[in-house]
């Protein structure tokens, strides 16, 4: 009797193959690359060290996020902000977006502003993950007209491996410092309308850049986004060995970003570290950009200190039995009765009046004592 004939084994798909790649990437390899970094906008075929017409700053750390009715969650908090000109017209662009160290999306939100007078145009595309798969949300504003708006849902079946631009600049940050990569290395995306697509990754290998006056070897990624349209939008980028940029370029623009102080390079091939924010001459509290990120970063410290108590009851019964001691006692020097009530307090969850411990704070005679 013959055996029967084995079943075939199922083909991965592009989708299957990302999400693995995406699951063996280490979390202390994310941790390397979580710095901030500047780079100089100037126009294509300039000198190294003429002057910039703009910035590009990119920034990526460890934040909690609270997702609607989920708990707080500890992510990497991705931030990038461009300001340049294009033909002439000043043109700004922000992207935060908070991502897992599994490179999962959970929240992003670009921003594109061109400012053409007496018109300027405002882009905005929001992102949100949740239970039931992704929606997005877009907004085209158009000087004083009123806001076209959008808003579409995906299904969680078609997220799987799905990588999104803040996710992606990490990713390119994990492949530089490994200083290779697989061929062939495709991951579903999402183009600038908020279709899904793929995007693609390929190593250009290792060239010789111009860093300000200087020169040094960098390793050089390739990665295209192909719209459902049929077009393709092309960047190379090139690293330093410590994952840090010297160059990004977008085929067929006119301006490119690169580092142009060569201090930073150092003869060990270390590099210094560079300041979290881009020195500008501004107030930070009139600055409508920077003002937003500090009300965004008070919120998360709230969230999380809030989360911290919710999750630590004790500490509130802590203080509680502190106070309580204090004002009792009404000591002169109330930093050394605090050393010296801390410095006797049993494990954390047996306040005084729960347990037969002996309390630090005497207790008064009783009424009828002689």
């Amino acid at each position: 009797m013959e055996p029967p004939p084995e079943s075939p084994r199922e083909t991965p798909t592009m989708a299957d193959t990302a999400a693995e790649f995406l699951s063996l990437i280490g979390l202390k390899e994310l941790e390397w690359c979580l710095f901030a970094e500047t780079l100089a906008v100037v126009a294509m075929g300039a000198p190294p060290r003429d002057k910039a017409e703009g910035q590009w700053w990119m920034a990526a750390q460890w934040a909690p996020y609270q997702g609607e009715g989920e708990p707080v969650q500890s992510c990497i908090l991705v931030q990038t902000r461009f300001r340049g000109k294009q033909d002439g017209v000043p043109v700004s662009s922000t992207l935060k977006a908070y991502v897992t160290w599994q490179l999962e999306t959970l929240e992003q939100e670009e921003q594109e502003c061109l400012e053409l007078r007496p018109h300027p145009t405002e882009k905005r595309t929001h992102v949100v993950s949740h239970q039931h798969g992704m929606t997005v949300s877009k907004t085209l504003q158009e000087g004083e007209a009123e806001p076209q708006c959008q808003s579409f849902c995906y299904s969680r079946a078609k997220l799987r491996g799905l990588l999104l631009e803040g996710a992606s600049l990490l990713l390119l940050r994990v492949l530089a410092r490994r200083h290779t990569m697989p061929p062939n290395l495709v991951f579903p995306a999402m183009d600038t309308e908020g279709n899904l697509c793929t995007s693609s990754y390929s190593a250009l290998g290792i060239q010789r850049q111009a860093v300000g006056s200087a020169e040094t070897e960098v390793f050089v990624i390739e990665r295209a986004v192909h719209s459902s349209s049929g077009a393709s939008t092309v960047w190379h980028s090139s690293f330093l060995p410590n994952g840090r940029l010297a160059q990004l370029m977008q085929i067929g623009s006119p301006v490119l970003m690169v580092l142009q102080d060569e201090s930073i390079l150092s003869k060990s091939g270390r590099f210094e570290p560079q300041l979290p924010f881009p020195k500008e001459p501004l107030d930070w509290e009139e600055d409508i950009q920077l003002y937003s990120w500090f009300l965004d970063r008070k919120d998360e410290l709230q969230l999380s200190h809030a989360a911290y108590l919710q999750q630590h009851p004790e500490v509130r019964a802590l203080l509680s039995d502190f106070l309580q001691a204090l004002l009792f006692q009404q000591p002169h020097d109330p930093i050394s009765f605090a050393a010296e009530f801390f410095a006797h307090q049993r494990p954390i969850g047996s306040p005084f009046a729960s347990t037969g411990a002996a309390s630090p704070v005497p207790s008064s005679p009783p009424a009828n004592s002689k």
